[in-house]
């Protein structure tokens, strides 16, 4: 492919210009949307010293197998500088399915860790003091009780929730939307979030109680343009429910945070992060009226674009990881995540996930883009694409409340999503979009042979310990707390309380999804063409 017959447009397909000046960037709106770093509309970045005064959390997303295995990762990573954990759970985990489920048959263990007991839970962090490290927790239709077990653990540590920061993702609605990971209806869904927002609230207060995702949406094909908006709106629906519920925004927006794709366009997607900063600000400001600044402030936590790793040539993904890093360094991050080279292979090995994360160490400390903040900002392109990411979103965001917000709209962005991903495709198989090593630059070399395996006996083994885990129990207590956490389910009373009781006496996560399920139901998408 040529660059003299190539149309040059951004994801969402609007053309881009050879050359942005003065016109595209004027000086009386950049006085207007731009600002000081820290100060609202945040388009420069949440604090007035950014990477300068504190680098970014730098977290490599992490587990497979047992809990036992995953903490031996968890300290390789530490001992390699890693500042922050990130868990990776299992499909059965994600679903409500402890390990000898039949559901869970010949996925336990497989691409994440297996969590069903507090007994798991003290195993992941044995040795690594939660007073001490930030966790984030990539779960969702589960999050409440991931959440209730690290509390647990922390408690058996003897560490006050207080002390606890992390993250829990908490999502509900871009499973609907993107990904597929949900098990009960909107409703009681959405209630599980906000039970976590208010339990935090009082309890765990420096605790991120959701991190409203756009990556797994962008994963699926959405435009740049398209992760911010629904991602945005999805975070109007979360404010709204918790406002509705009963909550005053400046107590629980401090404790929102976002989770971004940082995909392979490195200037659009600095103007993405900055444009999602700017609109986010002004929503809560205008839409919901929020006067504390941290609940204007959208923090947020980037992973590279799984979507764009290749299995061919696989070191190529060094290169791409890299690039897509520096985007999200340069857009303003609060921490990162940076994929590992055979991921689009097997779970990372660890040289692999070293390489990742020495990536982003070399951005820290050698490339000279943490010491600027917003180094970017001002320049003509960045901020007309900036402001052009803003505007588009802004009519997506409309065109969802048209339709009576982001629940009502799932079928929607669904679609948007699914069209989008058809015409990226679309552009490489028909070589208009080169990707290197796939439709270009080709090679026949073999895969890498080195590749990371999980014991195949995972399963099983993990069956069986959860099987006496039940039997060392208190029968009477687990059951009681059961009885206990279906009753308030049924009723208005937060759940949170009621699921840290029920873990501490050694109730299983299958156990309390089968009680929900009991009372909510289970979610039965339809189907749209």
């Amino acid at each position: 492919m040529k660059n003299e017959k190539r149309e040059f447009k951004s994801s969402w397909g609007a053309p881009l210009k050879p050359v942005y000046g003065p016109a595209d960037a004027p000086a009386e709106r950049l006085a207007a949307d731009l600002g000081a770093p820290g100060e609202f509309p945040f388009t420069r970045g949440v604090h007035a010293e950014m990477h300068r005064k504190r680098l970014w959390t730098m977290r490599q997303y992490a587990g497979f197998g047992s809990a036992v295995e995953t903490n031996k990762r968890y300290r390789f990573l530490l001992d390699q500088g890693q500042t922050g954990l990130s868990v990776a759970f299992d499909l059965p985990t994600q679903m409500g399915y402890d390990p000898d489920a039949p559901m869970a048959q010949g996925e336990v263990g497989k691409v994440g860790v297996s969590i069903s007991s507090i007994e798991d839970m003290h195993d992941l962090f044995e040795g690594i003091p939660l007073d001490r490290v930030s966790t984030s927790m990539t779960i969702n239709a589960t999050a409440a009780i991931l959440l209730s077990l690290y509390v647990a653990t922390a408690r058996r540590q003897g560490v006050a929730t207080e002390r606890l920061s992390g993250t829990v993702q908490n999502d509900i609605l871009k499973e609907y939307i993107a990904r597929g990971t949900y098990i009960f209806p909107p409703g009681p869904s959405m209630r599980l979030i906000t039970d976590t927002f208010a339990y935090c609230k009082d309890r765990v207060p420096r605790w991120n109680t959701i991190s409203i995702s756009g990556y797994h949406m962008r994963e699926a094909g959405s435009t740049a343009v398209q992760e911010v908006a629904f991602t945005l709106a999805n975070g109007i629906a979360y404010v709204q429910a918790a406002v509705e519920a009963g909550l005053t925004v400046d107590e629980f927006a401090p404790q929102l945070s976002f989770f971004f794709n940082a995909h392979n366009n490195l200037i659009e997607e600095i103007a993405k992060f900055r444009a999602a900063r700017r609109l986010w600000a002004r929503i809560m400001r205008e839409r919901f009226g929020a006067r504390d600044p941290r609940s204007l402030a959208l923090r947020f936590h980037a992973q590279t674009a799984g979507s764009m790793l290749t299995a061919q040539q696989p070191e190529n993904n060094i290169v791409r990881v890299a690039v897509q890093a520096l985007a999200a360094v340069l857009g303003g991050c609060q921490s990162l995540h940076t994929n590992s080279m055979d991921e689009a292979l097997a779970l990372p090995t660890e040289r692999a996930v070293r390489i990742a994360l020495r990536t982003q160490q070399i951005l820290a400390h050698e490339s000279g883009v943490a010491d600027i903040v917003d180094a970017l900002g001002g320049a003509f392109a960045v901020e007309r694409l900036t402001s052009d990411i803003e505007e588009a979103a802004r009519v997506y965001i409309k065109r969802i409340d048209d339709q009576g917000g982001a629940v009502a709209a799932i079928p929607f962005m669904q679609r948007e999503i699914q069209d989008a991903a058809y015409r990226y495709q679309r552009e490489v198989e028909e070589r208009t979009r080169i990707v290197v090593g796939v439709n270009e630059f080709v090679t026949d070399d073999l895969p890498p042979g080195n590749l990371f395996q999980v014991d195949a006996a995972v399963g099983a083994a993990l069956a069986e310990r959860v099987a006496r885990v039940r039997a060392g129990r208190d029968r009477d207590g687990a059951r009681r707390a059961l009885d206990a956490l279906e009753t308030a389910a049924r009723g208005r009373d937060n759940l949170l309380p009621l699921m840290v009781n029920a873990v501490e006496v050694g109730v299983t996560l299958g156990e309390i999804c089968d009680r929900l399920r009991g009372v909510f139901g289970a979610h039965q998408p339809s189907v749209t063409f």
